[in-house]
């Protein structure tokens, strides 16, 4: 049980938090925007450890859907489905019992929640097939990195909203299109932080035949992810003037550009370890922008 247990671990990736912490940040702040400051214990903790569920589900997934190009690709080649040590049928289990907990996290919001963890779900298990038919699938990951954030309003614009009173209006009407906004920009951000990763495995993937944005941008590689950061901090940065975070959102932006301008020193000569650590370092772009919106609301209260 011992040794199941640490291959179920490096399955899930438990070891390699940065990939959960990708998903937390813009959450929380889009948590933290719906309720106008601080929105309580219970969603704080259903998010967070929602957050890790699913993202440690999505693993599962993704794991089994590229086993056999995992193989080729040195990055990959020792995952536990990849070499066999996991079978694809406990992948697959240990992942839906991973989604089943954060569900019932879900059933404890409302039913306008959960309603959308459907559509979140669904995005989640089209993401790993999207390698093969799309030419920049980062998109895709960036949909499911973000769909965090219109669930985030619909646990906080849904609070005490019963099936009975489920329509489609009801659901578009907790949802408000600053949500949507929200969302389209950080998908940027993902596009970023992803393109950066898959400039990685750029070589392996070239030779396998699998698509990513690192292969379709080419030698534009650099200069798009750049303008991605750029979207997606100006994105953030016009949708929240209204709020009046003062001058922690001021700091916050700032800190954040100069992340970005230091990812670029890391990725400008493509070599492997440096982009690796510019995606490796991108949860802390996204805890500055959380931390200029959490800090702005509670000193504004």
């Amino acid at each position: 049980m011992r040794e199941r247990l640490a291959l179920y671990l490096d399955l899930i990736r438990w070891n390699r938090p940065a990939g959960w912490m990708l998903l937390l940040w813009p959450s929380l702040s889009a948590l933290w925007l719906a309720a106008g400051g601080w929105p309580g214990w219970h969603a704080l903790a259903v998010f967070v450890l929602g957050t890790i569920l699913m993202r440690s589900a999505g693993c599962c997934v993704n794991d089994v859907a590229d086993r056999e190009f995992d193989r080729h690709v040195k990055r990959t080649a020792q995952r536990p489905v990849t070499r066999g040590a996991v079978s694809v049928r406990e992948a697959l289990a240990v992942g839906a019992v991973l989604a089943a907990l954060a569900f019932v996290l879900v059933l404890t919001t409302n039913a306008a929640a959960v309603a959308w963890s459907f559509a979140a779900l669904a995005v989640t298990l089209v993401y790993p097939y999207a390698k093969r038919h799309v030419s920049m699938p980062q998109a895709v990951l960036g949909v499911a990195f973000s769909f965090g954030i219109p669930m985030a309003f619909a646990v906080v614009h849904g609070a005490g909203m019963a099936w009975q009173t489920l329509t489609f209006q009801a659901l578009s009407n907790v949802v408000p299109w600053q949500a949507w906004a929200l969302l389209a920009f950080n998908l940027f951000w993902v596009l970023a932080y992803d393109t950066e990763y898959a400039m990685v495995d750029r070589d392996d993937d070239l030779r396998i035949g699998m698509k990513t944005s690192a292969i379709t941008l080419g030698r534009f590689d650099v200069a798009a992810v750049m303008g991605f950061y750029a979207v997606y901090l100006a994105g953030w940065a016009f949708l929240l003037v209204d709020q009046q975070l003062g001058w922690p959102w001021g700091v916050a932006l700032t800190a954040a550009t100069a992340q970005a301008l230091w990812h670029f020193v890391l990725i400008r000569e493509r070599t492997r370890d440096g982009c690796f650590r510019a995606f490796r370092l991108n949860h802390w772009l996204g805890a500055t922008v959380f931390a200029g919106i959490a800090v702005g609301f509670a000193l504004r209260a």
